[in-house]
């Protein structure tokens, strides 16, 4: 038996047992679950800020065009091609003045003046731990005639809605329903934004991020984003590059390929959607965490301007522009840039169009920006697989790195407490630590090394009481197999030889014993156990010490001071040469 190979494979079985269970197990949590809690981290909410003074002259009609205008109105009713009810006849004069707006008012006195700011919310994620950004071109800038649009429709909501209630004022015996006033409403955006001077125009880009826990509120202040590169609006490459300065551990999405996807694949869109952000009826908190949609990979499309777009029935909204795509796996395959829209200005939430990874890519390459996954994602992430395993106990220090590597971390103080509640709850399903196993394998260790002792200790002593001692003739080992036992001789009934013959007699080896014990290091007085054979009158055989054996398969322990050795061959020639010169003794 080999000891050193025993506590080697000991030692290994110890180390196999200080290995925690659970690395190989997976979390039994659905795709998007488990999506959205890796990556809500690296999505933020961006936003576009433009400032200035705006104005407007005060609108005056045209009275020569407006008559002429109910002049045509009453030939199309007559001629039947339009209603004859007031309200009918109302709504078509409101949609022929939104037509051609200038022919119908023009600028009067007096100017009006406001102090405007406008702007809208998109979609960024982070690709580097030091603060570059991916977001849409049109989230990061506008043309002028959209620019002075959104100035019209949200700077100067007040004018045009004071504007158009003094027109609705002359069909009030109508009682204008919401179509009414809608198109009553437009007829003075139009104008304005038509006639609107913009002075002291300033653009700011900002990354509002959210408090750790989730969520942005009113104290939250927006960090000013340096524009880096931009691409061209939709239909173009629709791609911005953003830089927030004095970043770092920041949380990352990796990147994948346009080839991790296909159609029928599952794509998910996160980002904010603003049919949520701006409503009224939920909490800032709430209304502005990131939302995760699903949806099949329809169509690979391309656009006019040869920009590959992907098709997709993934729901998306305003606000959803600039956030990630990602498949199953959770790398990015795209970003959210458009969808469809209805003739009535609708957008169809069905219908969403991704550019593609591979655009994403070129671009940030002209840059010279490679994307890194952060060490506050890499330990994030095993926090989460340990939180999903209901490893609690396991989960809460990993979440704690989490957040000493980025305080600001917007989920990590959410998992922190739900971790605590679930320890507190007895919902912990941990396995035992790391320290435990060496321990448990440690201790098994010594107690078979200690066992293994034992019983070659108990070995050795039932041996030595029980082992045969053999006689050993002119040196040599004892005979170690079980050899056929050979009387003693017997010799014949006496008779007497006349006394001048001479007889051959047997004769005991010539070594007696005391010379024997000196030579090979016996100590005299040590009685022999079992002769081998007796033959009293011729004196007794002396024997040596007998080598202890050696259980099968080891190697006997050298003894201070033995014989040479002999084999088995040699031993059995002795014994025939002993047969030889018994059997060749002649008869007294």
């Amino acid at each position: 038996m080999n000891l050193r190979r025993i506590i080697v494979a000991t030692a290994a079985v110890s180390v196999l047992a200080a290995s925690p269970a659970y690395a190989d197990e997976t979390p039994n949590v659905p795709i998007g679950t488990r999506l959205a809690a890796q990556t809500h981290p690296a999505v933020q909410l961006t936003s576009l800020t433009y400032t200035g003074k705006v104005s407007v002259p005060t609108p005056a009609v045209n009275e020569a065009n407006l008559y002429a205008l109910v002049d045509k109105i009453t030939a199309d009713v007559v001629a039947g091609k339009v209603a004859s009810d007031q309200r009918t006849i109302a709504k078509y004069m409101f949609e022929q003045m939104n037509a051609n707006v200038g022919a119908y008012l023009v600028p009067g006195t007096p100017e009006r003046v406001v102090d405007a700011e406008v702007g809208g919310m998109c979609t960024g994620w982070w690709v580097t731990p030091d603060g570059y950004m991916v977001t849409g071109a049109h989230c990061v800038e506008m043309g002028e005639k959209e620019l002075y649009d959104v100035f019209a429709q949200q700077a100067l909501s007040k004018f045009y809605e004071e504007d158009a209630q003094g027109i609705l004022e002359m069909v009030k015996d109508l009682s204008p329903d919401e179509e009414m006033i809608k198109l009553a409403e437009n007829l003075f955006i139009n104008f304005n934004a038509a006639n609107m001077q913009v002075n002291g125009l300033k653009k700011e880009i900002a990354v509002l991020q959210a408090h750790p826990g989730g969520g942005v509120d009113k104290t939250a202040k927006p960090i000013v984003a340096e524009l880096v590169d931009v691409g061209e609006s939709y239909p173009g490459k629709d791609y911005a590059l953003l830089k927030v300065n004095g970043q770092q551990n920041l949380p990352t999405v990796p990147l994948g390929d346009d080839a991790d996807v296909q159609v029928g694949s599952t794509l998910y869109i996160s980002g904010f959607p603003g049919l949520v952000t701006n409503t009224p009826f939920f909490s800032l908190e709430s209304k502005l965490d990131p939302a995760l949609t699903e949806g099949p990979y329809n169509a690979l499309r391309t656009t006019d301007k040869g920009v590959p777009y992907i098709q997709t029935q993934a729901p998306s909204y305003h606000g959803n522009s600039g956030g990630p795509v990602f498949s199953k796996d959770g790398d990015v395959i795209g970003m959210l840039i458009a969808g469809t829209v209805s003739e009535g200005g609708e957008a169809s939430e069905n219908e969403s169009f991704v550019l593609p990874i591979s655009v994403i890519k070129e671009k940030l390459n002209e840059k010279g920006i490679k994307p890194t996954a952060s060490a506050t994602t890499t330990r994030w992430n095993t926090a989460l697989d340990a939180f999903f395993l209901k490893h609690y106990s396991e989960a809460l220090p990993i979440f704690r790195e989490v957040q000493a590597l980025h305080p600001t971390h917007p989920w990590v103080a959410e998992y922190i407490t739900n971790s605590q509640q679930a320890i507190t709850a007895g919902k912990d399903e941990s396995p035992q630590s790391t320290g435990f196993w060496v321990l448990i394998g440690a201790g098994v260790l010594v107690a078979i090394l200690l066992g293994l002792v034992l019983l070659r200790l108990v070995v050795r002593r039932a041996k030595r009481k029980k082992r045969p001692q053999i006689p050993v003739y002119n040196g040599a080992p004892p005979y170690q197999a079980q050899a056929q036992q050979i009387p003693a001789y017997q010799p014949p009934p006496a008779h007497s030889l006349p006394p001048a013959e001479s007889t051959t007699r047997y004769r005991p080896p010539s070594q007696p014993y005391q010379a024997y014990q000196q030579a090979h290091g016996g100590q005299q007085g040590q009685q022999p156990g079992n002769q081998y054979g007796q033959h009293g009158q011729h004196g007794q055989h002396g024997g040596g010490p007998i080598p202890q054996h050696q259980p099968y398969g080891q190697q006997p322990q050298s003894q201070p001071q033995q014989p040479q050795e002999r084999n088995v061959a040699d031993l059995e020639r002795e014994l025939e040469q002993l047969r030889r010169q018994l059997g060749n003794r002649p008869q007294q």
